[in-house]
């Protein structure tokens, strides 16, 4: 009796421990927060003393619980307490976490922090709904970044592991780390399994053009009739191209292609620092303009249809203006998938962006310069830490375990640099100020440009859980652009949910014709379709694709290849 009893006194001295320090981690959170998001974000009064003292009545109520039902485990008795993760949080999974009281207790303890210092954030006032949105992104990290299974000394499954393998697992975590050092960068998957043109960005085709901004590959044809009227890619600068081409089954690409499509993708240069100097204006005319232009004369036709992705969407829709303000119309259709045409909710993106910010930027790299590719990746990883860093830091450093081959990950960590001029135009025009969406408000290669010229047929895709292109702001875009729009709503995010094809007939979308209602009201009466988006918008291009005729080769006499297709510009990796 003498002996349990020492080993509670020994456990409650523990976990009184535990407590204490994680009342110490909210403080510290809490002043934190407030210096961080109190530059003139948190005005006065702060937070209300009785909502105060509520949350922290509660917190300890919920410690003491966790407490007592953390010996009556120990007892053989069943827990009438427990603290379980957010559904789909597998950090504390594995059994090791429950096997000792301390480990049980820890994580339960680390959640019931996590839980406290959210509520402490919502309890907190803010000047404006980006202030709150500051503060949550803040809590959020700090939290992330705290949790126990992050550390050596408080993951049980690093233990276990290291004792299993005799401390092996310890010297491959420590040899990831230095290999990880060398490259700057986090290792999210096996690197070495992939290569470019092999089984990655393997649809065939060829270079057909080229300048210091772009190559425009142009791809072989895959069915014995194709369509008259081409379609030409417009994908993001941010990425490489590739995510629109990662192998045959998931490939956006080929399935344009095997609809009967002859398909060209415009392929952004990798920026070094010869093309530091290039701005806003030098993508749209160096880019889409001078695409459309090389596909008119490769195809012999004057209108072709367009597609564009993310930013993409948002280059070749400025292009689009401009083209329109000099009196030229070469877009017979416009699908846009995941963009922004109105910049009012950019997500959590938009709390980066900010006036001093974006001065510093302008200050420092907007006459010429680079921003890294490594800046934009650590931006886009800690959007979703605990997916895109804490779980390869667990995994990779404190397990020693080789991350997984995965196409998508090869890709996420193939990221590009922007030219400095161009970053610090877009971030004030697009996302600071929203100058877009303001007919004549902005002028770009010489023109006022008005999108509410655009009267062509429009193919608008949103995904439900984008956190990248928030999908109500995407709807938005309905009331900016004049033709016939179609919107549908995929379901899942913004790669997985665009990069869903239609042979695995996975996930659903919905859609609604009625476009004249908001964003919530269309969602309300939409109509939930089973399978990928793909589909729907091969229906709706097909009738947009001309009469059908004999495919060519790619290029022609003016136009001859450069090479064969993914070409050496999108393999240029960011330094």
């Amino acid at each position: 009796m003498a002996q349990g009893s020492n080993n509670n006194d020994a456990f409650m001295g523990s976990a009184a421990q535990f407590f204490q320090t994680g009342q110490n981690m909210m403080q510290q959170f809490m002043d934190y927060l407030g210096k961080s998001a109190g530059q003139g974000a948190i005005p006065q009064p702060v937070v209300d003393p009785q909502a105060v003292t509520a949350l922290q009545k509660q917190f300890s109520d919920q410690q003491m619980s966790l407490w007592q039902s953390i010996l009556a485990k120990q007892q053989g008795q069943a827990p009438d307490f427990q603290v379980a993760p957010e559904p789909g949080d597998r950090r504390f999974a594995a059994p090791e976490w429950k096997a000792s009281p301390i480990y049980d207790y820890l994580h339960q303890a680390y959640l019931l922090n996590t839980q406290y210092l959210k509520q402490m954030v919502e309890a907190m006032p803010a000047q404006d709904e980006k202030s709150k949105e500051r503060m949550r992104f803040l809590a959020r990290q700090i939290a992330d970044a705290m949790a126990p299974s992050n550390f050596a000394a408080t993951n049980p499954e690093f233990i276990k592991l290291a004792l299993e393998t005799k401390g092996q697992s310890i010297t491959d975590g420590i040899n990831n780390l230095l290999k990880d050092f060398e490259k700057g960068r986090i290792s999210m998957t096996d690197e070495s399994v992939f290569e470019l043109g092999k089984n990655v960005a393997t649809t065939e085709g060829a270079v057909v053009y080229e300048n210091e901004v772009m190559q425009l590959i142009q791809y072989a044809p895959l069915t014995a009739k194709v369509g008259t009227r081409p379609l030409l890619m417009v994908p993001p600068c941010i990425n490489k191209f590739y995510i629109m081409d990662l192998q045959p089954e998931n490939s956006l690409v080929r399935y344009a292609v095997e609809q009967g499509n002859t398909v060209f993708l415009v392929s952004w240069r990798n920026p070094k620092e010869e093309q530091a100097h290039l701005a806003w204006d030098d993508y749209l005319e160096q880019g889409p303009i001078a695409a459309l232009r090389v596909v008119q004369e490769i195809t012999n036709v004057k209108q072709l249809n367009v597609l564009g992705f993310c930013v993409g969407g948002t280059i070749v829709t400025s292009a689009l203006a401009v083209l329109k303000a000099r009196g030229e119309n070469p877009a017979a259709s416009l699908t846009l998938l995941t963009t922004l045409l109105d910049f009012s909710d950019t997500g959590e993106i938009g709390l980066f962006i900010d006036e001093q910010g974006v001065a510093a930027r302008e200050a420092t790299i907007g006459k010429g310069g680079l921003l890294p590719a490594r800046d934009l990746q650590n931006t886009f990883s800690f959007l979703r830490a605990n997916d895109l860093v804490w779980n390869y830091v667990t995994g990779n450093y404190l397990k020693g375990q080789k991350p997984q081959a995965f196409d998508l990950l090869y890709w996420n960590s193939d990221s590009t640099n922007l030219p400095g001029p161009f970053a610090a135009w877009y971030m004030r025009n697009m996302y600071l100020e929203n100058n877009l969406r303001v007919p004549g408000k902005l002028t770009m290669c010489g023109q006022k440009v008005d999108l509410g010229q655009l009267d062509m047929p429009v193919y608008l895709l949103a995904t439900r859980e984008d956190h990248i292109v928030p999908w109500h702001s995407a709807y938005q875009s309905t009331r900016l652009l004049s033709g016939p729009v179609r919107f549908v709503l995929g379901a899942s995010g913004h790669i997985a949910g665009v990069i869903n094809p239609a042979s695995k007939n996975k996930r659903s979308y919905w859609v609604n014709e009625d476009v004249k209602t908001d964003a919530d009201g269309w969602l309300a009466v939409a109509e939930e379709r089973k399978g990928s988006w793909w589909s729907d918008w091969a229906a709706w291009l097909k009738p947009l694709s001309g009469e059908q005729r004999a495919p060519r080769k790619p290029g022609n006499t003016k136009y001859k290849a450069i090479e064969p297709a993914p070409g050496r510009y999108v393999r240029e990796r960011a330094v």
